[in-house]
């Protein structure tokens, strides 16, 4: 009988035991899906990102394309859409698509990128939205301004990351 006890002692240790094991894996789980959470929450206000667009704005904000040109990928297959006109393809078309559309007419262009930078991560892969205001002082003295919705993905090449596709809108009268 004592047997019995030190044999019903063990299993219930043994039980005992596998539960606090389970639970252990299980408090594991819980914490790394947190912090998996935790750290892509934490991207959205990436300081990397937030100067990649500041950088941005300011390069377009030059008038010249030559200032933005080292931010994107020069890949021929690549597709940008833009405000006017519908898209352009590869930055060798996207250069003097918008130089003809946009910069040959501005004395003065700025873009100003909002607070509410999103960025997300996924790897070597980045997409950011932000609000902006663009704001052109034609060559004939008229100012024009919009506000603009900006998407980015952005590529990890090297130690550089580069725009692999942008899109730029305005939001339609009365939005």
């Amino acid at each position: 009988m004592a047997i019995a006890k030190d044999l019903a002692g063990l299993s219930g240790r043994r039980v005992k035991a596998r539960l606090l094991l389970t639970m252990a894996l299980a408090v594991g789980v819980v914490l790394l899906a947190f912090i998996s959470a935790r750290a892509q929450q934490q991207s959205k206000s990436d300081p990397s990102f937030r100067k990649l667009i500041d950088d941005y704005c300011a390069a377009w904000s030059t008038g010249n394309t030559d200032a933005p040109a080292k931010l994107y990928a020069q890949d021929s297959d690549l597709i940008f859409y833009d405000v006017a006109p519908f898209s352009y393809h590869g930055w060798k078309e996207y250069a003097p698509g918008v130089h003809k559309a946009l910069l040959d007419g501005a004395a003065e262009i700025k873009l100003t990128a909002g607070d509410d930078l999103r960025v997300t991560r996924r790897g070597s892969v980045a997409w950011t939205i932000v609000p902006m205001h663009f704001r052109e002082k034609t060559k004939d003295g008229k100012v024009i301004e919009a506000d603009l919705r900006y998407t980015g993905i952005w590529e990890k090449r090297g130690s550089n990351w580069l725009l692999v596709h942008e899109h730029v809108s305005v939001p339609m009268a009365g939005n």
